[in-house]
């Protein structure tokens, strides 16, 4: 498992039962990129709503599960860069 993180992003809330989560984070990032002109890498999402597993996909974001983000909200971005592979 490679290890991805974040420093910069953009937090979208989306607590609609009549969602699922995939459609969720699908139209987050179609917001994200509509917003910023790219697609998001990454999205860190409340632990719960992950079921217990550390990380998934969806679509091409990377869905990690953080104890540190409130549910049904869900932080965007691209995925830094490590110092190793920018050389």
């Amino acid at each position: 498992m490679q290890k991805v993180s974040m420093k910069v992003g953009w937090m979208w809330f989306d607590s609609d039962p009549q969602k699922t989560f995939e459609e969720k984070v699908r139209l987050a990032a179609k917001r994200y990129r509509e917003k910023f002109g790219r697609s998001p890498t990454v999205c860190y999402v409340n632990n719960g709503q992950v079921n217990g597993q550390r990380e998934i996909h969806c679509g091409t974001v990377h869905i990690i599960g953080a104890h540190n983000i409130l549910p049904h909200h869900f932080w965007l971005g691209i995925a830094d860069v490590p110092e190793a592979e920018k050389n």
